[in-house]
């Protein structure tokens, strides 16, 4: 069988790591599969543009090919900052958002890691599919892509065809799901060690701090975000939080939506969690007296949604990330 042709489309600020992050552990994914038996490579790599020069991020010179056809298209990430014009970054990159365009349309399965989900999105191949990116811009991408279906809390989500990845290093959460489904869990195991990578993640949840988000453009949402913090045992009651407001409910969740991308139960569920997380790993207090704390009556009801958002049911991560 030939081997999987696998190319990193590189731009203009790209990150340089996340252009090579995944073909090396592609690679070591190959010695490894050498040493357990397999008879040929299971992947061949290239490094492709639609430019002759690429200057990616931190000044370094990229040397690249020209775009030709590959079996899996993979899209880095690049230097977004809450105060870029994306606008204007974007329609620097429209010959890249044209190349990606293109491979998807002859078959080409697409992956972005990080932000390279906003040049995905641009290509318009996210429309109606479920899609992640990184939870610093997870607000931003969602106001502008509003028919993209995002999940938020997700590393690695995959629909029909198009893969793509939270920050960084979720590329490698991307990269071992690949080594898995092409060489088998063996292989994928084996790398995952020889890399010190954490093969059992499955959600960025754990990793997000509200306290580095943007806050221009977010004034109603922030106010009602700060409410729900400081009610945060209370019953979920969406129309006493309009009242609060001064604001009807289909207000309340349309402004809310705007500013924040997702509904204010989710925001508070989310918060929840956070709070119940930082209880499992610093105190010895019972599920049940947690899931109290955090609002919820009922722990199993706790317990689902906070499994829905780490990947892990409340004993299983506090077995995990409990701080000795």
């Amino acid at each position: 069988m030939s081997p999987l042709r696998v190319g990193v489309l590189a731009y203009p600020g790209c990150f340089a790591s996340e252009v090579y992050g995944v073909p090396d552990l592609l690679v070591m994914a190959t010695h490894v599969a050498a040493a357990q038996g397999a008879v040929q490579p299971s992947y061949e790599t290239s490094v492709v543009s639609p430019r002759r020069r690429v200057i990616a991020s931190g000044g370094s010179a990229l040397d690249v090919s020209a775009v030709r056809p590959v079996d899996v298209l993979i899209v880095p990430g690049f230097e977004l900052s809450p105060t870029l014009d994306l606008d204007a970054t974007l329609a620097d990159l429209r010959p890249e958002v044209a190349s990606i365009r293109s491979q998807a349309d002859s078959g080409t399965a697409v992956v972005s890691i990080c932000v390279g989900a906003f040049l995905v999105a641009e290509a318009g191949l996210l429309d109606g599919r479920e899609a992640t990116t990184s939870w610093l811009f997870a607000d931003r991408f969602a106001r502008r892509y509003a028919d993209v279906r995002l999940r938020r809390e997700s590393l690695v989500v995959t629909d029909r065809g198009v893969t793509t990845t939270a920050a960084f290093s979720a590329m490698y959460d991307f990269a071992l799901q690949f080594v898995r489904e092409h060489d088998g869990p063996r292989i994928a195991r084996s790398t995952a060690r020889i890399a010190l990578v954490d093969d059992a993640r499955s959600t960025q949840t754990p990793y997000v701090d509200p306290a580095l988000m943007p806050t221009v453009g977010r004034e109603f949402s922030l106010g009602v975000k700060r409410w729900l913090d400081q009610n945060l045992g209370a019953r979920y009651d969406l129309p006493a939080l309009a009242r609060e407001f001064h604001v009807s409910t289909r207000t309340m969740l349309r402004r809310f939506a705007a500013e924040a991308g997702e509904t204010p139960l989710a925001y508070l569920q989310a918060v929840r969690v956070r709070r119940a997380r930082h209880l499992l790993e610093t105190t010895d207090r019972t599920v049940a007296g947690i899931a109290a704390d955090v609002g919820y009556r009922d722990p199993g009801t706790f317990s689902g949604i906070f499994a829905r958002h780490t990947g892990r049911r409340p004993g299983e991560y506090r077995a995990q990330f409990r701080r000795r």
